[in-house]
């Protein structure tokens, strides 16, 4: 069975997923900085994360994480 969303992608946010039972949550941002932080700080306190990488309207882009690097 097919899972329903309830929101549209939207072209240009990063995405990330927070797994978690029974739901998985999924987070935006506009920015690369401020999801790769908020994505960051969820690892840092023991959440299971996926990134999922910048929406471009067909597709996922930028989504390795090895250019990830916590400046702040």
């Amino acid at each position: 069975m097919r899972v329903k969303r309830n929101f549209e992608w939207g072209k240009g946010k990063y995405y990330f997923t927070i797994k978690s039972f029974p739901t998985n949550i999924t987070i935006y941002r506009k920015t690369k900085e401020a999801a790769q932080l908020a994505f960051m700080r969820y690892q840092q306190v023991g959440k299971d994360v996926e990134w999922h990488g910048k929406w471009n309207g067909k597709e996922f882009t930028e989504t390795s994480l090895a250019e990830f690097s916590l400046t702040a």
